[in-house]
């Protein structure tokens, strides 16, 4: 299969996750598009130097830098006002099932919200997280320990819990 081949049947499995990803990180549909565009432009770019590497991890690292950047330089908290109870875009997969927790998450920092989706969500280690976010490992623990106190410090953290 030809390299280009190989891409586009990446992108055909995997751009659901792909979305779901972009929508915990940014939190909407509209930035969710451009962030997942973004990437998949970039991993384009180099899809012939990752190819022997896990294309995926690739991509969620390449996903996860460019919404810092966007959260640097826009110099403001991206933020949910109004989670919907229904998923916002049935042919992506992105939505809120659990309000509570989107409502919640939508009241941290990006930087804080970015390290409990990678290690909750995506399921990342300490290092693996550093690495994606391009930050040290004690950074994300304080950056965790610090998303954690404000979720239990937020009115309604008993709902919180046991949706988490």
């Amino acid at each position: 299969m030809a390299a280009d081949g190989r891409f586009e049947e990446f992108v055909r499995t995997r751009a659901h996750a792909l979305y779901r990803y972009g929508y915990l990180l940014t939190g909407n549909a509209h930035d969710t598009d451009d962030l997942v565009q973004e990437a998949l432009i970039r991993v384009r770019g180099a899809w012939s130097r990752i190819r022997t590497e896990d294309p995926v991890a690739y991509t969620r690292t390449v996903m996860a830098r460019l919404h810092v950047s966007m959260w640097r330089r826009r110099r403001r908290e991206l933020f949910l006002p109004n989670v919907p109870d229904t998923p916002v875009d049935e042919q992506h997969g992105t939505g809120a099932p659990h309000s509570a927790v989107w409502q919640a998450l939508s009241t941290l920092p990006p930087g804080q919200r970015a390290v409990l989706v990678l290690r909750f969500y995506e399921e990342l280690s300490e290092a693996e997280t550093a690495t994606t976010l391009g930050i040290s490992q004690g950074t994300v623990r304080s950056q965790m320990f610090r998303a954690l106190a404000n979720l239990r410090a937020a009115p309604r953290s008993d709902l919180i819990r046991k949706e988490l």
